[in-house]
């Protein structure tokens, strides 16, 4: 893990420790843009190892931190990649089942450049890592606390993060669409909150804009059993939607994954209107370009933002 420029306070007894999978787990699904089938490994890490993907199809320089300066794509999806120029795509969903579970340390091992995107929700790997369970680790978790105000966008447009005393997300979204139009929730996450209220929204898309995605190479294998696909007002899906606003919840379910490559679990609140993986990227380089935006503390007992059992069904 990063080590960042912030202050940092001595650790007490009441600091708890940083956490890893409990044991190896795999999975194989298709990549919503590239189409290809994936296999994909998670393996428990050490303390301090940090969420780390490896490609098994490249022999050298295959490692990637999931890192917000590791970013380097932000176009219908968040896109890591190291020196070396070797990319892993479509990360967030994987990424904010791995912070809403409570987990620091994690290799991800893929057959290809993709994570797969399973049903379009974070649903599928949250049941990966309860199905492994998560240990504790011989080093004290620490936090990323916001000490003030930081805001990017403009005025219809932006993100901020802001001082709380644990990690909550507001979003509001509105699209020209009667099967969406605007929504707005707040969700504070703590007491398995992510698995209950955003962990089962999916991601969505036009049914206007598919043909274009697909000469772009994109949404290649993009799906009505992976995505929610409105065609005007309307909602083209069999099932309909998991929840009345599935579209902002699962919006929100990327801003999690998108500020977990933070490198720490977040001590703040979250608020923005219209944004998406750019907005929220560019969010965490405005954080830490300056340390007096940010302090990294032991993350205590009394957090709230420290209780990653999951306790709601799904």
């Amino acid at each position: 893990m990063r080590e960042l420029k912030g202050k940092s306070v001595t650790l007490n007894n009441s600091t708890v420790q940083q956490t890893t999978l409990g044991d190896v787990i795999t999975c194989e699904g298709v990549g919503v843009h590239s189409g290809a089938q994936v296999k994909m490994t998670l393996r428990p890490a050490p303390a301090n190892a940090g969420i780390r993907f490896r490609r098994l199809d490249i022999e050298r320089d295959n490692s990637v931190a999931a890192l917000y300066d590791n970013v380097v794509d932000t176009q219908l999806g968040t896109t890591i990649a190291n020196t070396a120029g070797v990319r892993v795509l479509t990360i967030e969903h994987l990424m904010a089942a791995l912070s809403g579970s409570g987990i620091d340390n994690a290799i991800i091992e893929l057959d290809a450049e993709e994570v797969p995107i399973m049903d379009g929700s974070a649903a599928p790997f949250v049941f990966l890592i309860e199905c492994v369970g998560t240990v504790e680790l011989e080093e004290a978790r620490k936090v990323l606390r916001i000490t003030r105000p930081v805001r990017v966008g403009d005025h219809d447009r932006y993100a901020t993060l802001r001082p709380a005393e644990d990690f909550e997300v507001d979003l509001a979204i509105d699209f020209n669409s009667g099967a969406i139009g605007r929504q707005k929730k707040h969700v504070r996450l703590v007491n398995g909150a992510f698995k209950s209220e955003l962990a089962r929204a999916r991601t969505f898309g036009f049914l206007k804009d598919v043909e274009t995605l697909r000469s772009m190479g994109l949404a290649q294998g993009g799906s009505l059993d992976n995505s929610i696909v409105v065609d005007g007002d309307d909602i083209i899906n069999d099932g309909g939607l998991r929840f009345d606003d599935e579209f902002v919840r699962h919006k929100l379910l990327d801003v999690v994954g998108d500020l977990a490559t933070a490198g720490h679990a977040i001590e703040g609140r979250f608020e923005g209107a219209r944004t998406g993986h750019t907005l929220n990227n560019e969010l965490l380089r405005a954080v830490f370009s300056d340390p007096a935006n940010y302090e990294v503390v032991p993350a205590t007992r009394s957090g709230s933002y420290l209780q990653p059992v999951a306790t709601a069904a799904f």
